[in-house]
């Protein structure tokens, strides 16, 4: 039997993160040459992507069928996943407008993900570290849960494989892809 939570709004009380300043290291950071699955069915690496580029990691997107892990909305900075991607899903075409790509990036398999990619209408591809190569090379903050290695949250704005901005930690979740709007649109590229 599976508990029914709505997956797609944040529950009251949530536990706020603080910055314990595991991703300082990442700004003007160039991105590895490492190969990502993506649920379009491609080899995407991030760090030969012209232009600029909007990755939001994420821990776990849940999914209607299947329990969340136990105390999961009580692990700091671990609910919000779908808001947050749903946020992302909603503004896309703000991001296009100032000259941004997406994508999401998770832990998850690609196949895990491609059920939210459907379930959830995305306009933009998500990206699967299942064996966390990109998340060790970048030494991006992870915790683990139920044996699962996961990604902490954090949206990278990277510019040509160079990393221009890090939002860390990112709370609440369902703001996010505003945030990064806001500062997409008083930041422009340098041409």
């Amino acid at each position: 039997m599976f508990r029914n939570e709505n997956l797609y709004e944040l529950p009251q009380n949530l536990p706020v993160p603080v910055d314990d300043g595991a991703a300082n290291h990442l700004l003007g950071w160039q991105l590895p040459a490492i190969p990502l699955m993506s649920t379009a069915g491609i080899i995407v690496d991030l760090a030969s992507i012209s232009g600029r580029t909007v990755v939001y990691c994420y821990p776990l997107t849940g999914r209607p069928d299947r329990n969340l892990p136990p105390g999961w909305n009580e692990i700091v900075g671990a609910r919000g996943c779908t808001p947050q991607t749903c946020a992302f899903r909603d503004y896309y075409r703000e991001l296009q407008a100032l000259g941004a790509g997406c994508f999401g990036l998770s832990a998850q398999s690609t196949e895990y993900q491609q059920e939210a990619v459907g379930r959830l209408h995305l306009p933009f591809e998500l990206l699967s570290d299942a064996q966390l190569m990109f998340a060790k090379a970048l030494r991006l903050p992870t915790f683990e849960v139920e044996s699962m290695i996961l990604i902490k949250r954090l949206t990278l704005i990277v510019g040509n494989g160079l990393i221009e901005k890090v939002f860390y930690p990112v709370f609440p979740p369902d703001r996010n892809a505003e945030q990064v709007i806001d500062w997409l649109a008083q930041n422009p590229p340098n041409r």
